[in-house]
């Protein structure tokens, strides 16, 4: 892996691990993290030893937000020239799933990068939350979009007008986090849970992962054409051969990823 300054990455097994380091000052994340978090995840993109990427933060908190120090000055023009959220534009078109573990806050920028998991656990005592409002702004790397498909207009708008904190349990009612731990086991929890996905066809896995976000965004006649096409396509690939004879033959598949 390359070195980083903001985050830890490394391989466990056939997971890639990314631990938010700035624990100072909860996480908080500026540019260069955003950039980290996507190299480290794009080096695990093409490695095929890793089918699932796991995702936390080091300290008390996932990430409590942007880094305001940064911003504080910044003009329209700057963000546009900068291309401000190109990187997390890339995280979205990633392939393999990624697998959120929450502890603490995930405000802000850092509820962003929560929403862009594909499963999220969290601490039982963990908070959420889009403070932007308070501060004379709003989410812009995709909070707006991607909480209002999950919870509904009605109750995303009243977190984002108020900016209220979302407790753990509210977070699990509305279907934000699958499931909830205590803290002290939440990441060997959700690691057990990436390694068991890790476990599984890798291109299975992948194309649910596209046919789930087409079924998102588009009318479901045209989501179930997206999953018929890739249903037909998996009986192309050894995994599919493979899993079928392991099914007969009663016995555990060795799938690989081809």
């Amino acid at each position: 892996m390359s070195n980083f300054q903001f985050i830890n990455a490394y391989t466990e097994g056939q997971l890639g691990i990314i631990v938010l380091n700035r624990p100072k000052v909860l996480n908080a994340i500026n540019r260069q993290m955003v950039s980290e978090i996507l190299s480290a995840m794009e080096e695990f993109e093409v490695d095929d030893r890793i089918r699932a990427i796991h995702l936390s933060g080091n300290g008390r908190a996932f990430a409590a937000g942007a880094d305001i120090d940064e911003m504080a000055n910044d003009h329209a023009i700057d963000f546009e020239l900068r291309n401000q959220f190109k990187d997390w534009d890339r995280l979205a078109m990633l392939k393999k799933p990624i697998i959120g573990a929450v502890q603490g806050f995930a405000l802000g920028g850092g509820f962003e990068l929560a929403l862009c998991c594909d499963l999220l656990y969290a601490s039982d005592d963990a908070e959420f939350g889009f403070p932007e409002v308070s501060l004379g702004v709003m989410p812009g790397a995709g909070g707006t979009q991607r909480l209002t498909k999950l919870v509904g207009k009605t109750k995303a708008m009243e977190w984002l007008f108020t900016g209220k904190r979302i407790s753990a349990k509210e977070a699990h009612q509305f279907g934000i986090v699958n499931q909830l731990f205590a803290k002290e086991i939440l990441q060997e929890e959700t690691i057990k849970i990436a390694t068991y996905i890790a476990g599984q066809a890798p291109l299975s896995i992948r194309l649910i992962k596209e046919s789930v976000n087409k079924a998102v965004d588009t009318p479901i006649e045209e989501g179930m054409h997206f999953e018929r096409k890739n249903f037909y396509l998996l009986f192309s690939s050894e995994d599919q051969k493979e899993g079928m004879k392991a099914f007969q033959e009663k016995r555990k598949p060795i799938f690989k990823g081809k």
